[in-house]
């Protein structure tokens, strides 16, 4: 199993395109909450998946089952909460939610995590990768961060 990871921000189109392409992924897996906010500027759901088909022949499919409540989300932003109090969080909501069981792997293998977030290192998409690799049992999957 192959999973990449990638942020939308600090990355002109040009580039998110090109690294999405050379990647060799299947499909954009949208972890956002919101997916149509207008500071997502080329990365709208809509003019995303137009964008993903039309230039890179990638599917698209959007999994807010996978991305946090405002409630966990809100209070991370606002500094109220620390990572490690977020990421805590988070991973009992995957847990509650049962993601791992109703979300298809085939989906997961060969696709890319999406969010905001330019790092992975304090975002969500690489909680979720890894969530997923050892709900699933699959110690030997790869995830790649796509910078």
């Amino acid at each position: 199993m192959k999973i990449f990871t990638i942020g939308f921000t600090e990355k002109k189109a040009e580039r998110f395109f090109a690294l999405i392409k050379l990647s060799g992924t299947k499909r954009i897996v949208d972890v956002r909450l919101n997916n149509s906010s207008q500071l997502s500027a080329f990365a709208k759901k809509d003019d995303l998946k137009y964008f993903l088909k039309e230039l890179c022949d990638v599917d698209y499919v959007h999994l807010p089952d996978l991305a946090p409540t405002k409630e966990i989300l809100s209070p991370y932003q606002k500094k109220e909460i620390t990572w490690p109090q977020y990421e805590e969080k988070f991973l009992t909501l995957m847990s509650k939610r049962n993601v791992e069981k109703y979300v298809n792997p085939e989906i997961i293998d060969e696709g890319c995590l999406l969010c905001s977030e330019h790092q992975p290192h304090q975002c969500h998409r690489r909680l979720v990768a890894n969530y997923l690799k050892q709900a699933w049992g699959k110690t030997d999957a790869i995830v790649k961060d796509l910078i």
